[in-house]
């Protein structure tokens, strides 16, 4: 039984995960471009971000029949935000004490 109930926690918690990495990829690629977006939004309101939300459940759902181990995938992006996190602070810090980029509006 507790087997079970496991299994069931382990799916919910996917679901819900799923949910929230197509959201927040799809507010971070809108918010780049300067799409309209938000869940608040009918869909002809933010074609654009809805379309993000798809793509991105769409993929999600097809790295499970290419045959890509879950695990060996979560090591790969792990080791790939570790070697670009110290360039991308590096670059965050220049321009934050940049002051001409600073005070431009």
């Amino acid at each position: 039984m507790a087997g079970v109930i496991f299994a069931f926690e382990i799916i919910g918690t996917g679901l819900l995960a799923v949910t929230v990495l197509a959201g927040s990829s799809a507010y971070a690629i809108s918010d780049t471009f300067g799409w309209k977006q938000g869940l608040g939004k009918k869909f002809k309101q933010a074609k654009l971000f809805y379309l993000v939300i798809a793509a991105s459940t769409t993929i999600g759902l097809g790295i499970n029949f290419v045959n890509i181990d879950p695990i060996k995938a979560l090591i790969y992006t792990a080791v790939i935000n570790g070697i670009t996190a110290v360039p991308i602070l590096f670059v965050i810090l220049k321009i934050a004490n940049d002051k001409k980029i600073l005070r431009q509006n």
